[in-house]
């Protein structure tokens, strides 16, 4: 079957992203026994990832990279800020190395990573951990499947069969 919106996809991939050496080195994977099963078109994945995906069908081989750009974007280096150490104030302090949960005056969570402790700041990254990086996908497409109404109302597959995996 071929991959069109509000069809759940069910596909295996290898992340590859380059090293300081230049060679490529493996990230992320999704297998056959636990494929990445999304709802396409539902805004979950990347633009260009289900651009690349968009003229496959059940059983094709994919192979394609996306620019830094197209991906997690840029490395920002004003995305690296400093809390004041009284945020953790009655907790540990963070290691560095350690990925906080993070959330701005808006509501968004989102992740940030500590870079260093000095005196009185915890200095965190909140660029995404690929940020600047080129991402190249190797995989195939496992599976296609119309959505039913349930993943529809709620945007998202319920796992490679439809049904919920609890």
């Amino acid at each position: 079957m071929k991959i069109e919106p509000q069809h759940v996809v069910s596909l295996t991939y290898d992340l590859y992203v380059n090293q300081q050496d230049g060679t490529e080195a493996l990230v992320e994977s999704a297998t056959q026994e636990q494929p990445l099963t999304f709802l396409y078109g539902a805004g979950q994945m990347l633009p260009k990832f289900e651009e690349h995906l968009s003229t496959l069908s059940t059983g094709d081989n994919f192979d394609f990279k996306l620019s830094a750009e197209d991906a997690y974007g840029e490395y920002n280096d004003e995305a690296v800020t400093n809390l004041p150490k009284e945020m953790f104030d009655g907790t540990d302090m963070p290691e560095v190395g350690s990925v906080l949960p993070l959330q701005d005056n808006q509501g968004n969570r989102f992740q940030g990573q500590v870079v260093s402790v000095v005196e009185d700041s915890v200095i965190v990254d909140l660029n995404h951990p690929m940020a600047g990086q080129e991402l190249h996908f190797k995989g195939g497409i496992i599976n296609v499947r119309p959505a039913n109404p349930e993943e529809l109302s709620h945007g998202h597959a319920h796992g490679p069969d439809g049904h919920h995996d609890h």
